[in-house]
């Protein structure tokens, strides 16, 4: 799960990570009482959506005085900003955020992630902060700074980490002083992810957080119920959101060949080998492995709802999930909202002559196939032949 900006900033204040103070306006009429409590001249406006590149895009834009600042924040609302991360399709701006501007003497960039492969905490940093930082990863490596932790954080790994950024002195202390603050919301609040780009240090020798990203794991927000209550409906995808309501693991893609398959690994596996034949997936759909008819259904319904999709792929190994239950679901939902596409079936395991012969009497126009490969390659060729 994705928060805006505002919120975590918020959530920054909480473990006493300093920030500039801001107000957000969810509609036009309240800028202008936000903008009233804000004491600094120079104000930033920030259009508030779930995607990097909002400055290129015109979502950030400084203002030189509180008039300039109401007529920018006004004017943001209804934009439809196009980044690199949006889409085409871009995302349309519901929150301004206005905040107070700092006096900045060098910007940084500071993330922290997991790595899997490590099972480790790592700390990236740069002394290239504010600018795209894929940029910088590709064209000087070398100014890409990386410092794993194991199971605890210990004062030498920040020590590293500044020391590789250059800082010393008080400024190292003040670094050093701040690394943990960000590690303990990390783990406090089951982040998956945390941006901070820039990370500025400013001419009173402090570091402020500029701008703020934060992702949590979506299995742990059962508790976190503070943090779940931030969601944001408007900013994700209405398809994902369906899938989630049914207890499904969907993820949209910009594919034309639909994926329905029960375990996580073979979803994977399932859109690795369709790339593998010349195409790509329209979406990752695991209905897990003890659905029922009705989810099957539903999931059936999602991904013929996206008009990207020019044939479904269904692959089903069926171990607790039974062959026959699939093909009931199959068959109700392509009933129900009536099928324009080529449907290509593999079923193996747990009742899988039974499901193959309630889908071959359904009257429905399957393709079956015999194996995950047979079944990729006619998914293939039938948007080909379209």
């Amino acid at each position: 799960m994705n928060v805006h900006e505002y919120q975590a900033k918020e959530i920054f204040r909480q473990y006493g990570i300093s920030v500039p103070f801001g107000q957000v306006a969810f509609k036009p009429d309240e800028v202008e009482e936000a903008v009233a409590k804000l004491n600094s001249e120079v104000l930033v406006v920030k259009a508030q959506i779930h995607a990097g590149g909002r400055g290129k895009a015109g979502g950030v834009k400084l203002a030189r005085s509180h008039q300039e600042a109401i007529k920018i924040a006004k004017e943001m609302f209804g934009v439809t900003l196009v980044t690199h991360q949006t889409g085409p399709k871009g995302q349309k701006v519901r929150r301004v955020y206005i905040e107070e501007g700092s006096n900045i003497e060098k910007e940084y960039y500071l993330s922290l992630i997991l790595d899997r492969v490590t099972s480790s905490l790592v700390f990236i940093a740069s002394t290239e902060g504010g600018v795209d930082i894929e940029e910088v990863a590709e064209s000087h490596p070398d100014q890409i700074i990386k410092v794993s932790v194991k199971n605890q954080l210990w004062p030498f790994h920040a020590r590293k980490l500044g020391f590789q950024l250059g800082l010393r002195d008080d400024k190292l202390k003040n670094f050093v002083a701040f690394i943990p603050k960000l590690y303990k919301v990390f783990v406090e609040t089951d982040a998956s992810q945390i941006e901070i780009n820039p990370l500025v240090l400013t001419t009173e020798g402090e570091f402020i957080a500029l701008d703020a990203k934060l992702n949590f794991d979506d299995n742990a927000l059962f508790r976190q119920k503070a943090i779940a209550k931030m969601r944001d409906e408007d900013e994700e995808d209405p398809l994902e959101l369906r899938a989630q309501r049914s207890e499904l693991n969907y993820v949209k893609m910009d594919g034309a060949i639909g994926c329905m398959v029960n375990g996580a690994g073979l979803a994977m596996a399932t859109m690795d080998i369709v790339k593998l034949y010349g195409a790509e997936p329209a979406n990752f759909l695991d209905v897990g492995g003890g659905a029922t008819k009705e989810r099957v259904a539903e999931a059936f319904k999602i991904i013929l709802s996206d008009s990207n999709v020019k044939a479904l792929l269904i692959n089903i190994f069926g171990g607790i999930m039974r062959c026959n239950i699939i093909a009931e679901g199959i068959i109700s939902a392509a009933k129900e909202v009536g099928v324009n596409v080529p449907i290509v079936v593999r079923l193996a395991g747990t009742n899988f002559e039974l499901g193959k012969k309630m889908l071959d009497e359904s009257g429905l126009k399957i393709i079956s196939a015999d194996d995950l490969a047979d079944a990729a390659r006619k998914a293939v060729l039938s948007i080909k032949t379209v």
